[in-house]
């Protein structure tokens, strides 16, 4: 089988592309200086065919990549901030040039579709897009001083290592979200990719390492440690690592931000969501349906932006319910990389497990299952990764509502009333990352961005839960772990904030007039 979708779909040529070779024997890649430790064996969830293999980091090879990421940064952060952005610039080049082949390897490894691979290395370019253009802008304030003849301004001056630990659903787009932006601040960054894609990091350390060669710069600029929780906890004990950001389950999330914050470091993180649209009787019921069913199949249903719940308005819930319900009908499961198909697999057999309960609960407490959900298998399906998307009727208190199923299961939920009610249903989770609102009423928009609607870090009007645009700071609320990247002023959290006063005159004045004379 993975010989077929490796010679129907280019993969090998892909693979080989990105510096990764022979993808059938599944030979060890990568990290060639580094003494290694477990083998880390790469399966695809599309065909479960071995794609290759990679040495885990040892605690020595850790300290390996520290070493040259310490010494690294004493050169980088002298570099005039506009150069570094000539760094993440060709960096993006490389990107485009590679975007095909990467977009491949993100689709086989992790299994989303094939043009939600290329959308992922698109993102990549985009944020190197962005920060070129912000390695021009990293501005202070001046202020007036309450004293004559001084000075007062603020800077921003690089931190130093940024340690980046990543999830599967996006491999490449979130580590390029923090490189990027890190980068041209002056930081230099080591990443733990996630141990079920780490041929995805490989490929994107080959690119950037490239780039590194060509400008005579230190390696240690960018660092990949590939492995499992214990390469995670070395980085979030090290205090030689100020800013540590980690993308992940809530779980994980409370142990990382616990750890960092008993050495006083900081935590950047992205975490889970339990995402809902509302909508109101005066929404457009084609544009619902759209925005639902790709939020709530995309990626499989494993984005933290994934549409988890519907809170539709009783006068038009039944004909909601059976909009949705019909284009359900028209999914095709399969093979991510034949555009073909909506939806691909889940990343592995431990997720589909985690589905299965899922179903099973929503039943238990009392839920009604609408579209049937299941694992599928044949031909095609080898992998046990494949499942069907399932809707089921259900209420915000059950248990398995309140908690994030990664996986293509859509609740839907009934209000009556005003929208302040469908508003303190969406709020009523103890996550906080992506809302939006289906409405034409001017009202119930601006209502539902007020500080009186979405508690969430995103909230929009009339387009789903799932997507962003890199120019806006993306992160949510709660249990989301309150972290921003990527676009607007996020940059900020990857520098340290210096105040300066400058005194230019022959006296030395005191402030709130205090008295010291000598």
């Amino acid at each position: 089988m993975t010989t077929t979708i490796a010679a129907q779909f280019g993969m090998t040529e892909a693979l080989a592309q990105l510096g990764i070779k022979d993808i059938n024997e599944g030979t060890s890649t990568g990290l060639e200086n580094f003494s290694g430790g477990a083998i880390l064996e790469s399966y695809s969830p599309v065909d479960g065919q071995l794609i290759g293999k990679v040495r885990m980091s040892t605690a020595a090879d850790y300290e390996k990549a520290m070493a040259a990421a310490t010494e690294a940064f004493k050169t980088f952060r002298l570099m005039p901030a506009p150069q570094r952005g000539e760094i993440v610039r060709q960096f993006g080049e490389k990107l485009r040039k590679n975007k095909e082949a990467l977009g491949k390897l993100v689709s086989y490894e992790m299994g989303k579709s094939l043009q939600e691979g290329y959308g992922e290395v698109q993102e990549m370019i985009d944020i190197c897009d962005f920060a070129v253009g912000l390695s021009r802008q990293l501005h202070g304030l001046t202020m007036h001083s309450e004293r004559p003849g001084h000075r007062m301004y603020e800077q921003y001056h690089p931190l130093g290592v940024v340690g980046i630990i990543s999830a599967f659903n996006f491999p490449v787009a979130v580590w390029s979200w923090n490189t990027a932006l890190a980068w041209i601040c002056g930081d230099v960054c080591i990443w733990k990719p996630s141990e079920k894609t780490p041929l995805c990091g490989i490929a994107c350390q080959n690119i950037i390492a490239e780039v590194i060669r060509e400008n005579n710069l230190p390696e240690g600029i960018s660092c990949l440690i590939n492995g499992d929780y214990k390469i995670g906890e070395l980085m979030t004990a090290d205090s030689r690592i100020p800013l540590v950001s980690a993308t992940g389950s809530t779980r994980m999330g409370k142990i990382v931000a616990q750890a960092v914050a008993g050495r006083l470091g900081r935590s950047l993180l992205e975490l889970g969501g339990n995402n809902a649209i509302i909508v109101t009787p005066d929404a457009d019921i084609k544009m619902t349906v759209i925005g639902a069913v790709f939020g709530a199949v995309g990626t499989a249903g494993q984005r933290c932006t994934s549409t988890r719940r519907l809170i539709i308005h009783e006068s038009i819930y039944d004909k909601v319910k059976d909009a949705i319900v019909a284009a359900y009908g028209q999914l095709k499961i399969g093979n991510p990389l034949d555009q073909n198909n909506h939806v691909g697999p889940l990343i592995d057999t431990q997720a589909v497990d985690l589905y299965n309960k899922a179903l099973e609960k929503v039943v238990a407490e009392g839920g009604k299952i609408l579209v049937e959900g299941g694992v599928l298998s044949g031909e095609g399906y080898e992998s046990g990764c494949y499942v069907k998307p399932a809707i089921a009727e259900a209420n915000n208190n059950f248990d398995i509502v309140q908690h994030e199923t990664f996986a293509p299961v859509l609740y839907l939920l009934k209000y009556t009333g005003e929208v302040d009610n469908a508003v303190a249903i969406q709020n009523g989770v103890a996550q906080g990352l992506s809302s939006a609102i289906m409405t034409n009423n001017l009202r119930e928009a601006e209502h539902f961005l007020s500080v009186a609607g979405s508690d969430c870090g995103i909230a929009n009007v009339n387009i789903g839960t799932s997507g962003a645009e890199i120019g806006g700071a993306f992160g949510g609320e709660k249990e989301t772990g309150g972290g921003r990247e990527s676009g607007s002023d996020a940059w900020k959290i990857y520098m340290r904030r210096q105040t300066n006063t400058i005194n230019y005159t022959t006296k030395l004045p005191l402030a709130q007039g205090i008295k010291f004379d000598l």
